[in-house]
């Protein structure tokens, strides 16, 4: 899986990419077909806010998309791939329902 990470208004430290690859590697033991993850982490200084946005794609042709603002930029993160992992959880469920050739999702 090809990963970008980029920062807007924060510069992306060593230890703040070795933690997304982390939380990358549990996306990528629920399903094997993700080609491509970008993440961009912000920090508002308004609101003094952090937050974390993430696009993934996944095979066939899905694009997943989240995002997180939380008070600290781990926390984040965190929020950002839990919802990832709700949403590629989803996906993988829509596929398997759609090979076992039932009635779901026909209102029966």
């Amino acid at each position: 899986m090809q990963v970008q990470i980029s920062g807007h208004q924060i510069d992306v430290t060593p230890a703040l990419r070795d933690y997304i690859d982390t939380k990358r590697e549990r996306l990528a033991r629920h399903f094997d077909h993700l080609t491509s993850l970008n993440v961009v982490l912000e920090v508002e200084k308004s609101r003094l806010a952090h937050k974390a946005e993430g696009t993934l794609s996944a095979a066939p042709g899905r694009v997943l998309h989240a995002d997180a603002v939380e008070g600290d930029m781990y926390a984040a993160i965190d929020a950002l791939f839990d919802k990832l992992d709700a949403q590629v959880r989803r996906h993988k469920e829509k596929l398997k329902e759609g090979r076992r050739g039932g009635e779901a999702g026909y209102g029966t």
